[in-house]
C-alpha cells in the first residue's frame, strides 16, 4: 500500500489493472485520499479527431498523451475557466457552470448564472428561457452612467461574462467554496457548497487573480493590491493587507498571485507580444504516438491528426515575452524582485496560480514558467487561427520553449494546467 502510494495517476491506474486484489488495494487508497498528493500537473485539452465527449490528458513528464471520457454536457462545447484539486470548472453552451473531475467523472452543478447579480433570465412566450440581459453595473461610483443592459443568447454569454473561477478545496468532501471573476470589469462573485445563488462581492473591480490560504481568500488586483476576504463569517469581512503598487501596471498583461514552496506570497507578472504570421515560423516537429494503457488511455494519432487549425497569413501570434516574480515582504509594505532566483516551478494559467519546489519535482525545470494562454476572447472573436500562447519560460533569459510540437489540441476550449485527483476513481476490471 505505501507503494502504491507514492504513484502518479497515470502509474497507480496500471497498477490496478494487474489483478483484482491489486485493483481493490488502489481503490481503497484513493478513496481514503491516501494517494501521492503531490502528483504533477498535466496538460488538459481537446482536439476535433477525439470527439465532443473526450478530453486529452498530457503528461509533461512521461511526454504521453492519454484519453478521458467524460459525461455530459459534450466537454469540448465547454469553456474551461479554472482549474484545482483535481477538479475543473466549466461553462456550458447555456452559460451554466460545473465543477468535473476529469479522472472519476464526477460532476456537479454550480447555481444558475442567472443568480448572478449582472445576470436576468428572458423567458419567451412559452415559458421557456430564452435569452439574458447583462447588465454593466459594477457597485463602483461612476461620473458617467453605465450603459444600457445588453441582451444575450444562452451560449453567447459566456464569451462576455466569464474570466476565470477559483475553488477552495476538494469538492468531494462536501465542503469547498467557488469564487468567479467575471464581468463586467472584473468582479468577484462567490458560492458555498449547496448554495443556490451567487453571492456578489461589491464594490471593487479589476481582480486579476485569487487563491485560497488559510480559510481566507486573497484576491490580487491589477494595481498589484491585496485584498482578503473571510467568506465563511455570516457577513464576508474584508482587509487590505497589501497596497497598491503602482499607480498601473505597465506593460504587464496579466498578473498571478501564489503561495512559494517556503511560504512566502508572491506575484508574478506576465508580458506579452505579438508577432505577424510572415515575420515568423510557429511550426514544430512531430511527437511519438503514444502506447496503450488502462483506464487512461493513451491517444492513437495518425501523423495528420493534428487538431490545430489551418494558420493563413492574415493571422497574427500573441506570445508571452517575460515573467517578473516579486515576493510580498508584508512588513515593508512592497515587492521584492526575485525573478532571477527563484529557485521554484510555476504553473500559470487558467488553473490555480502553482508555485512548485523544484527539489520535490525533479523532473520538471526549476527557475521556469509552464503557462497556457487565457486570452480567450481573442480567441473567441475574430482570431480561431492564431495558435493558443503555450509554452515554457526560462526565468533566467526569458527564452521560450513548446511543451509539445506539434499542437496536440483545438483552441477552444483552452488548455488548462491540471492536477489529476484519483479519489473514488473507478479502476477497471483486467484479470
Amino acid at each position: 500500500m505505501c507503494i502504491f502510494a507514492s504513484l502518479e495517476t497515470p502509474d497507480l491506474v496500471r497498477v490496478g489493472s494487474v489483478c483484482s486484489s491489486w485493483r481493490s488495494a488502489c481503490s481503497r487508497l484513493c478513496n481514503l485520499g491516501l494517494f501521492r498528493q503531490t502528483q504533477t500537473p498535466c496538460l488538459l485539452y481537446t482536439s476535433e479527431s477525439a470527439g465532443e465527449s473526450v478530453a486529452g490528458l498530457f503528461s509533461i513528464v512521461e511526454n504521453k498523451s492519454y484519453t478521458l471520457a467524460l459525461p455530459d454536457p459534450p466537454i469540448r462545447t465547454r469553456y474551461v475557466i479554472g482549474s484545482n484539486h483535481g477538479w475543473i470548472i466549466t461553462a456550458d453552451d447555456r452559460s451554466e457552470l460545473h465543477l468535473l473531475n476529469p479522472i472519476t467523472g464526477d460532476q456537479i452543478a454550480l447555481p444558475s448564472v442567472t443568480t448572478i447579480e449582472q445576470v436576468k433570465p428572458i423567458f419567451d412566450d412559452a415559458g421557456a428561457l430564452h435569452k439574458y440581459q447583462y447588465s454593466w453595473y459594477t457597485g463602483t461610483p461612476r461620473l458617467v452612467d453605465f450603459p444600457t443592459p445588453s441582451v444575450f443568447s444562452l451560449g453567447e454569454l459566456r464569451d462576455y461574462l466569464f474570466e476565470k473561477a477559483f475553488l477552495s478545496s476538494d469538492p468531494s468532501t462536501g465542503d469547498y467554496y467557488v469564487v468567479l471573476k467575471h464581468n463586467p470589469e472584473s468582479q468577484l462573485s462567490f458560492a458555498r457548497a449547496g448554495d443556490d445563488r451567487w453571492t456578489w462581492l461589491p464594490p471593487h473591480v479589476n481582480y486579476a487573480d485569487c487563491f485560497f490560504k488559510d480559510g481566507l481568500l486573497f484576491a490580487l488586483d491589477s494595481r498589484g493590491e491585496v485584498r482578503t476576504f473571510d467568506l465563511s463569517a455570516p457577513v464576508v469581512t474584508q482587509n487590505i493587507v497589501l497596497g497598491r503598487m503602482k499607480a498601473w501596471i505597465e506593460d504587464c498583461n496579466y498578473m498571478y498571485i501564489a503561495q512559494a514552496p517556503y511560504g512566502d506570497l508572491l506575484q508574478v507578472w506576465k508580458s506579452r507580444n505579438c508577432l505577424g504570421w510572415e515575420d515568423g515560423d510557429v511550426s514544430g516537429q512531430g511527437l511519438e504516438d503514444a502506447t496503450d494503457l488502462s483506464g487512461l488511455k493513451p491517444e492513437d494519432r495518425e501523423d495528420g491528426d493534428v487538431s490545430e487549425p489551418e494558420l493563413g497569413y492574415d493571422s497574427h501570434v500573441t506570445f508571452t515575452d517575460k515573467f517578473d516574480v516579486f515576493k510580498v515582504d508584508f512588513a515593508a509594505k512592497k515587492l521584492e524582485d526575485i525573478t532571477s532566483s527563484c529557485d521554484c516551478v510555476m504553473f500559470l494559467g487558467h488553473n490555480q496560480s502553482l508555485c512548485l519546489s523544484a527539489d520535490e519535482y525533479p523532473q520538471l525545470k526549476s527557475n521556469h514558467v509552464y503557462f497556457t494562454d487565457e486570452d480567450d476572447a481573442y480567441h473567441h472573436f475574430g482570431s480561431m487561427k492564431s495558435q493558443r500562447d503555450i509554452g515554457v519560460l526560462n526565468l533566467g533569459n526569458c527564452s521560450v520553449e513548446r511543451i509539445v510540437s506539434p499542437q496536440l489540441w483545438s483552441n477552444l476550449p483552452a488548455p488548462v494546467w491540471f492536477i489529476p485527483n484519483p479519489r473514488k476513481i473507478h479502476l477497471a476490471s483486467h484479470d
